[in-house]
């Protein structure tokens, strides 16, 4: 038996004994079969209406042969459910995108009502940065790839490759980059365990997610290394951002001294940087906000942010010669493209040297 219309199937209300009721979702499948699938509970979903909504992601099921998916919401619920992914901080973003902007101007519509022209207007009117709108079109485009991967709809072109975002890869500003006398007088309007949270940074290249996910067993004091292995984000555990963050790092002797004093003062858990009333690692977004922001401020540098870090010890790593791959092992890049035309900047004094040999060798 093959189907040839499109089935909605039902929504059915059933009866437990100990659990609350139920509802529902039957339908056909290819061979004539009657299935049902269990939709949740009627505490969860208190109205029909509700279960129904809710039931829009099954009907793909019943409906594999079908090109047609009535609603995006039904692609998006799917996504969260099996594709969503479990890093911490890319559901932080993913989410919100998802539920305050895309599933409330797109999910009611039909997939092939989604026109690329449509969705770049709605873009232009977000007041948001061209670079997050970016983002936006990005996880649409992934939407209706998982859609045509699963068969949801016919197998195409994406269309939202067709959509334009003018700036989004053009920065607002250039990010800003410390020299060493920078540096040194950030960390004078520093204490502890900030100012040593900043000195890791600033000497290994860190994201604030893997200072804040360091343990105290992840050095190796006889060997001075220390394994990146653990971020922290959001309150929670997570695994670093690819596989190539996974690394041994070396560290030198000046800082394995400032290490080693510091947990001679400050150890109380397996973290290395905890708070002690909780014994968990601290709020990246709160350190940002209440002490390194405010001591860039003190420090006459300007608002100071934890990539500047980054960003800083990648373009000192070019201003001294390092080795291009050298450079890009430190980063723990994938692509040495990254390292070069995003993370590296050069130092001010060596445009204005490079420069001056340029000018002393015209002028007379």
């Amino acid at each position: 038996m093959r189907r040839t219309r499109f089935q909605y199937g039902s929504i059915i209300r059933e009866s437990r004994k100990r659990t609350p009721n139920v509802w529902v979702y039957r339908f056909y499948d290819h061979t004539g079969a009657h299935k049902k699938v269990l939709i949740g509970t009627v505490d969860k979903y208190p109205t029909k209406a509700a279960a129904n909504k809710a039931a829009e992601r099954f009907r793909a099921i019943a409906n594999p042969d079908d090109p047609r998916v009535s609603r995006l919401a039904t692609v998006i619920e799917h996504y969260i459910r099996e594709e969503l992914p479990e890093r911490a901080s890319t559901r932080t973003f993913y989410l919100p995108w998802l539920n305050n902007y895309i599933q409330p101007k797109w999910g009611t519509y039909e997939m092939q009502r989604i026109q690329p022209f449509a969705v770049e207007q709605w873009l232009k009117q977000l007041e948001l940065a061209p670079k997050s709108k970016a983002h936006i079109r990005s996880l649409m485009r992934i939407l209706f790839s998982s859609a045509m991967r699963y068969g949801f709809i016919l197998v195409t072109q994406n269309p939202m490759r067709l959509v334009r975002i003018p700036g989004c890869t053009k920065r607002r500003q250039e990010p800003r980059v410390l020299t060493a006398d920078d540096c040194q007088k950030l960390l004078v309007h520093l204490d502890d365990p900030w100012r040593t949270m900043v000195l890791v940074a600033m000497c290994l290249g860190l994201r604030v997610s893997e200072i804040l996910g360091l343990q105290w067993r992840d050095f190796d004091f006889a060997r001075n290394m220390v394994l990146v292995q653990r971020g922290w984000v959001v309150g929670q555990i997570g695994d670093v951002k690819t596989r190539y963050c996974r690394k041994q790092i070396p560290l030198d002797a000046s800082l394995v001294t400032s290490l080693l004093s510091y947990r001679g003062k400050y150890e109380c858990c397996e973290w290395m940087f905890a708070n002690p009333g909780t014994n968990r690692p601290w709020w990246a977004h709160h350190i940002q906000q209440e002490r390194i922001a405010p001591a860039g401020v003190r420090a006459n540098l300007g608002r100071i942010g934890w990539h500047t870090f980054r960003h800083t010890y990648s373009s000192m790593l070019r201003h001294l010669g390092v080795d291009v791959k050298v450079q890009q092992e430190l980063l723990r890049h994938a692509d040495i493209r990254t390292t070069m035309n995003i993370y590296t900047q050069a130092m001010p004094t060596a445009l204005r040297e490079a420069n001056a040999k340029v000018a002393r060798m015209i002028v007379q």
